[in-house]
């Protein structure tokens, strides 16, 4: 992992998003995280590297690019493991909604923990509440701390919860605290990554996602000195998703052992869901988002708004570029 190769992951979550918001707003989600997909893939394939797909489009599915296991790069190079996301929240996207952006992490070989295609309860929250806060804790436990962390009172507190059934009870003991609780639909991942940085308005993250973004958003916050732990799911009944329909506890636990899963609830610190000596997460704006904007279309050009943050030289980059069209006739500065 060296700078050359992190500007150049800039530029392949920068292709995914424009790909994808060629299609924002039409409704056509699946479409949308194919264009991703594809645009990801072939920037990736430019790098001169030996990278490897360990989180992909799909455990479960027969993903025809982008799959867990398949190399990407020119195949000489650096062994660099991949985590991505090519469309964070597809139905975002579709809808035009905030939210949506390109999304990786990268380590060296062995860097970033294989995350099964399963759910994960997940606690993130600012670097002041760095190993103080625990997801073994009740929220209202956690709430106190934070607070005291922070030097807020509980009623300044932003809380971020996917708006789900399971979390019914969650969303009742939170707001039972006198803290505010700011719903989301899709892409955890965002909100994740805010309670790393201040000023974000938002405090904490808690509450039950897909397990492969878990892994995603550990490896920005263990970059930024944050706080991450997450603690797979594979309880139907706590779960709550259709995707689980007649799947059964002790089914979806020897999938967990067939991977090598021993202890199915380890609690995991982002340092073993993001272990590498150098860790990097790169995301690009497809809609605007609370961190940066989506992908901008203008007659000469067009405009992207990127974040990566690197543990190599411990930097968060925002990074605004002007993708200039053949034969453009003026490029305005804002």
């Amino acid at each position: 992992m060296d700078r050359t190769l992190i500007q150049e992951l800039l530029e392949v979550v920068e292709q995914a998003a424009i790909a994808s918001a060629k299609l924002t707003g039409q409704g056509l989600k699946n479409e949308a995280d194919e264009a991703a997909v594809e645009a990801m893939r072939q920037r990736m394939g430019q790098i001169a590297m030996q990278g490897r797909i360990v989180i992909g489009e799909g455990e479960r599915d027969e993903a025809p690019m982008l799959y867990i296991g398949e190399e990407v790069g020119s195949g000489t190079g650096p062994g660099v493991d991949f985590a991505v996301d090519p469309c964070e929240g597809t139905n975002l996207c579709a809808n035009a909604q905030d939210g949506s952006m390109a999304v990786l992490a990268a380590s060296e070989r062995g860097g970033l923990f294989n995350a099964p295609d399963f759910y994960m309860n997940k606690l993130a929250a600012p670097p002041a509440a760095k190993g103080k806060v625990d997801i073994r804790n009740s929220a209202t436990e956690n709430l106190k701390i934070l607070a005291d962390c922070l030097g807020l009172a509980m009623s300044e507190l932003v809380i971020v919860c996917m708006d789900r059934a399971r979390h019914k009870g969650l969303i009742a003991e939170i707001r039972g605290t006198g803290a505010r609780v700011k719903p989301i639909s899709d892409g955890d991942v965002s909100a994740a990554i805010a309670c790393g940085f201040e000023g974000t308005g938002t405090h904490a993250l808690m509450g039950i996602g897909a397990a492969p973004e878990g892994v995603i958003s550990a490896a920005a916050l263990r970059c930024l000195g944050a706080h991450f732990q997450g603690q797979l799911v594979y309880d139907p009944a706590v779960a709550q998703t259709k995707e689980w329909e007649g799947l059964t506890r002790e089914g979806n636990l020897a999938r967990l052992s067939e991977m090598g899963i021993t202890d199915p609830d380890k609690v995991y610190e982002a340092s073993e869901l993001a272990c590498g000596e150098h860790v990097v997460f790169a995301a690009s704006g497809i809609t605007d988002g609370l961190l940066f904007k989506g992908v901008r279309f203008e007659r000469d050009c067009l405009r992207t708004s990127s974040l990566i943050i690197s543990s190599l030289d411990s930097t968060a980059r925002f990074t605004d570029t002007i993708h200039i069209k053949p034969g453009a006739q003026k490029v305005a500065l804002r």
